[in-house]
């Protein structure tokens, strides 16, 4: 057995611990992968290399990608207003204050912006106080939170929703987490004149050979299929199923969210981190523009945009999709490590400095945005220093 199977198993199986795992991570030529543990509680399958996971947030920096292909392809520009293809947003309104009633509204003071999509600085999405007015819309109108395909409406009916909803910021003022991936999903969908989930099998999972990732599993690929849990009432020391192999995953939903809704392999993530750390271009095929590449792992937010966001971001910076370490504030923090963690149990990052690639895919539920679990922040020391 490696240390990695050894370290993946120290969090497996116990009370209160995920059935299984799949850990892979690659420097330069070589990859180290381990899957340990059962695809469900029951243990009628072992963990495979090719286990399927609902990805959750780490849809973020893979639909941030899309966005930029339609920037490379000059369909749409980082400053373009986008009103021209999202008219519900055109004249949104913004809360007086965070903490003001909806009611209580002022205009924006500008457009919204594709680049304030990218850097969640729209003015839509979680800050730290769930309670606030303008917030709770998201989760009652909108079901923002916890993936939950079936029960979301349809795209063009969720973002006249969207519209109706006043800003909790001005545009470009505060980094707010999650709402802005799904608008840029939305945004993808109506530039290329497909929906997103053909848009990403176009542009980037065909391109990386990323067979596996999609909006929903097909029947024939159910088996590899994981359970989806959360801890048990406390005391219980077990865990509640969330969603079975045959659940919300099985069909295609109405509204593919951009920011949680897929799934995915460890293997396919490992190819789209590759093609990241190649510059955007994966076994001769482009992708990305450099540039784009570097836009999208580059810090974009200010130091005060950062310390008002460390519920999510635990004082990290964010490029487009997903943090940027801009400070070592434990043993395994790189400097320009850039990457996100997803709600279900799961989390890729790449460190561009030294070409290295760390993905961790569980089926348990984070208990919150913070602070991570000791399973990923083992995992992370020990890839650190491999």
């Amino acid at each position: 057995m490696s240390e990695l199977h050894d370290i993946l198993s120290e969090h497996v199986g116990g009370d209160g611990c995920a059935p299984g795992a799949v850990g892979l991570v690659s420097r330069g030529g070589r990859v180290e992968v381990a899957a340990v543990g059962s695809a469900d509680v029951e243990g009628s399958a072992p963990m495979a290399r090719d286990s399927l996971f609902r990805i959750a947030s780490l849809t973020k920096p893979i639909v941030a990608a899309a966005v930029l292909a339609l920037v490379d392809d000059g369909r749409i520009a980082l400053d373009a207003p986008v009103r021209e293809w999202l008219p519900e947003l055109a004249s949104p309104t913004v809360v007086r204050t965070p903490a003001s009633p909806v009611d209580d509204v002022v205009p924006a003071a500008r457009p919204i912006t594709v680049e304030d999509l990218l850097t969640f600085r729209a003015g839509y999405g979680f800050p730290a106080d769930f309670s606030l007015p303008a917030v709770k819309p998201l989760f009652t109108e909108l079901l923002q939170g916890p993936p939950q395909p079936q029960a979301v409406a349809a795209p063009d009916a969720w973002v006249a929703a969207l519209g109706r909803i006043p800003l909790l910021h001005q545009p470009g003022e505060a980094w707010l987490y999650n709402a802005c991936s799904d608008i840029q999903g939305v945004l993808i969908a109506r530039v290329s004149g497909l929906p997103l989930s053909e848009f990403l099998a176009e542009r980037l999972f065909g391109p990386l050979g990323m067979t596996d990732t999609g909006f929903a599993v097909p029947a024939a690929d159910l088996g590899r299929f994981t359970g989806y849990y959360r801890a048990g009432a406390a005391g219980s020391g077990g865990l509640e199923l969330v969603d079975a192999r045959d659940g919300q995953w099985s069909t295609p939903p109405a509204f593919p969210s951009g920011a949680g809704g897929l799934v995915s392999t460890a293997d396919d993530l490992h190819a789209f981190a590759r093609m990241l750390l190649a510059g955007g271009t994966l076994d001769g095929r482009s992708v990305l523009s450099p540039h784009s590449v570097r836009q999208m792992t580059t810090d974009h937010l200010t130091r005060a945009q950062r310390e008002a966001s460390t519920l999510f971001l635990e004082g990290q910076g964010w490029g487009f999709g997903g943090a940027v370490d801009v400070a070592v504030v434990d043993p395994w923090n790189v400097p320009g490590r850039f990457g996100w963690v997803g709600g279900t149990g799961t989390a890729a990052h790449i460190v561009p400095s030294t070409g290295t690639a760390t993905i961790l895919l569980t089926q348990l539920e984070l208990t919150g945005p913070s602070p991570l679990p000791t399973r990923m922040r083992d995992f992370w020391r020990w890839a650190a220093n491999v």
